[in-house]
């Protein structure tokens, strides 16, 4: 019962003939339970500050500069940052492949990156105008996304392949209780988006603790990897799909799940506001992401441990994939409360088993053991690019493609998509 044909190779003479240092080595011993808490938590704290703001927060700011281009200004302002951070996530982690720190590689940049997007945060809070909106959030993205790099890297460092599932499980609902923290901040808040702001800059900073005092980052000694080239460091940040078809075709399918989830929410609150015409669109939006989140914990933590157990990704991927496209149909053919009750509920049971199971298949195309970080966030861009995709998307299915009937169909669709590309993976099953 295999997970994977082989582990990623060493690559590149990172070691030489040498056996492989600890920091670069497969991982064979289970985490601890006290490691995959801090893990969590981490996750946590880094959703509450992407989601918090893109969810309410940056949408009631938009409201208050201008209320009748909201969503355009919301558009910009969201696409914007995720234009960064298809940059900063490749860029961070391949940074913290070569980072040879005494407090390890992942660690520096999980503690720099959540200070900068703190910061950018508390700044975010204050600004008057859509252009310093731009700037501030572009900072939020740049250093949330350096955190987000390496913690996503620190996994198949120290996770033994058949721990994955598991892991990827518990890593999925703690990006789920990001969300929902961010959304329970938006409630709480009753419209202060300054307030939301400054709740989200704290619950980073204090999530990245546990993880930072119990790291288990072994540190990789000087002189271990090849000396520094600007110019094969940025060539690396290709990797061919002719070379390597099972890292490119994950990719694309993660990519376009994630186009298609991102359709379904990107504005929900415009859509509770506006079509449902909810009474308090930000409660509504708490209630929705509520079922969302439990949704997604409960298939979560159940897919990621069974698809360990059973030895097959793929299977639990195209399955996700489809329910996921069924939650986009309900919202597009049935935009009432109820409706949208029944969409969230099937949206997170699809995507719960499609973080856990889906994180773990990736785990195992990486091409090489030395680059894990570097390629871990190339995979990540499938998770940002969509938020610079989905907006554009959304903006013209609603104002000129038939409204939000076709925003949901085009999420369906897509994500639909995503199902059908899955079975192109060779090395897992």
């Amino acid at each position: 019962m295999s997970l994977s044909n082989t582990p990623a190779p060493l690559g590149r003479d990172a070691a030489g003939p040498e056996e492989p240092t600890a920091a670069l080595a497969e991982p064979t011993r289970k985490v601890t339970a006290r490691w995959v808490t801090g893990l969590v938590l981490v996750n946590v704290g880094i959703n509450a500050a992407f989601f918090g703001p893109i969810n309410v927060f940056i949408g009631q700011q938009a409201i208050s500069i201008d209320a009748p281009a909201k969503e355009a200004i919301l558009s910009l302002v969201t696409a914007c940052g995720a234009a960064v951070s298809l940059v900063a996530n490749p860029l961070f982690g391949a940074l913290s492949d070569r980072t040879t720190s005494r407090y390890g590689r992942r660690a520096p940049w999980v503690l720099a990156g959540a200070v900068l997007a703190a910061a950018a945060l508390l700044a975010m809070s204050g600004a008057a105008t859509v252009a310093l909106m731009v700037l501030f959030w572009c900072l939020v993205q740049l250093g949330a996304n350096a955190a987000y790099a390496a913690i996503t890297a620190a996994v198949p460092d120290r996770v033994p392949v058949k721990q994955r599932g598991g892991v990827g499980g518990l890593a999925a609902m703690g990006q789920t209780l990001g969300i929902l923290a961010g959304a329970v901040f938006g409630a709480a808040v009753s419209g202060n988006f300054m307030v939301g702001y400054w709740l989200c800059a704290a619950a980073l900073l204090v999530s990245v603790l546990p993880y930072l005092f119990h790291r288990n980052d072994p540190a990789l000694p000087k002189g271990k990897l090849p000396a520094f080239r600007p110019g094969e460091f940025v060539r690396g940040f290709w990797v061919s799909p002719r070379a390597y078809p099972d890292f490119a075709w994950a990719w694309l399918t993660r990519f376009l799940v994630n186009v298609g989830n991102q359709l379904t929410i990107v504005y929900l609150l415009f859509f509770l506001r506006d079509i449902i015409r909810h009474e308090d669109p930000a409660a509504g939006v708490l209630v929705l992401t509520g079922i969302y989140a439990v949704m997604v914990m409960v298939t979560a933590v159940v897919a990621g441990p069974w698809s360990d157990r059973v030895g097959r990704r793929k299977p639990f991927v195209i399955g996700s994939s489809v329910t996921i496209a069924m939650a986009g149909a309900i919202m597009a053919f049935f935009p009432v409360w109820p409706g949208a009750l029944a969409g969230a509920a099937v949206l997170g049971i699809g995507f719960g088993a499609y973080l856990a199971v889906d994180f773990a298949l990736l785990t195992q195309v990486l091409p090489f053991a030395v680059d894990r970080g570097k390629d871990m966030g190339i995979i990540n861009v499938a998770n940002s690019l969509p938020q610079v995709v989905a907006p554009f998307l959304a903006f013209m299915a609603v104002a000129y493609g038939g409204g939000y009937r076709s925003l949901f169909v085009t999420a369906a669709v897509i994500g639909l998509l995503g199902a059908v590309f899955v079975v192109k993976i060779k090395s897992v099953r």
